[in-house]
């Protein structure tokens, strides 16, 4: 696949996991998790399969684009406070997690994704979560750190589609 067209797919997806995690994460599940917290682990596999593939300016431009084209659709359809929230932690924490990735490329290569989501997340889930809900009465503490602990899994569970797209496996490492 050719950049532009990786480029203009990775923005679109982005995009949709943005709204999508935005309006969701307004609907718990239970006390500890939203509906949203299963879709927005997502975004960092996209940035990291950017950045694997055509490096950290590229993983960069699906960042600010995804950035805009999520805030922009979030306000329209989501709460004001809830957009806003996740375009500041959004925008942090991906730009950190292309710089961890970049930084432990040459490691093996589950290690960049794994690490640089694991890191990334802790700065996502705790600005989000204290910019949307403080001061609301929502359980956000308890939305947090099971959103935390499920951003985990899902890191860990992602490397399943980072390695098929990336033609890694645990024999080629």
């Amino acid at each position: 696949m050719n950049p532009k067209s990786a480029l203009a797919i990775s923005i679109v997806a982005m995009a949709i996991i943005i709204v999508a995690s935005n309006i969701l994460v307004a609907i718990p599940i239970n006390s500890w998790l939203t509906w949203g917290t299963l879709t927005f682990p997502f975004a960092f596999l996209v940035t990291d399969l950017m950045n694997r593939y055509f490096g950290v300016q590229k993983a960069r431009q699906v960042v600010y684009a995804g950035f805009a084209v999520g805030v922009i659709a979030s306000l329209v359809l989501a709460d004001v406070r809830i957009a806003l929230a996740s375009g500041t932690a959004f925008l942090i924490s991906q730009l950190l997690d292309v710089s961890v990735f970049d930084k432990l490329r040459s490691k093996e290569w589950w290690v960049a994704p794994f690490t640089s989501s694991v890191i990334s997340t802790v700065f996502d889930t705790f600005l989000f979560y204290a910019l949307a809900f403080i001061g609301t009465g929502a359980a956000w503490h308890q939305w947090a750190i099971g959103d935390l602990g499920v951003k985990w899994l899902v890191a860990l569970v992602a490397l399943i589609p980072y390695a098929l797209f990336t033609g890694r496996s645990r024999a080629s490492a």
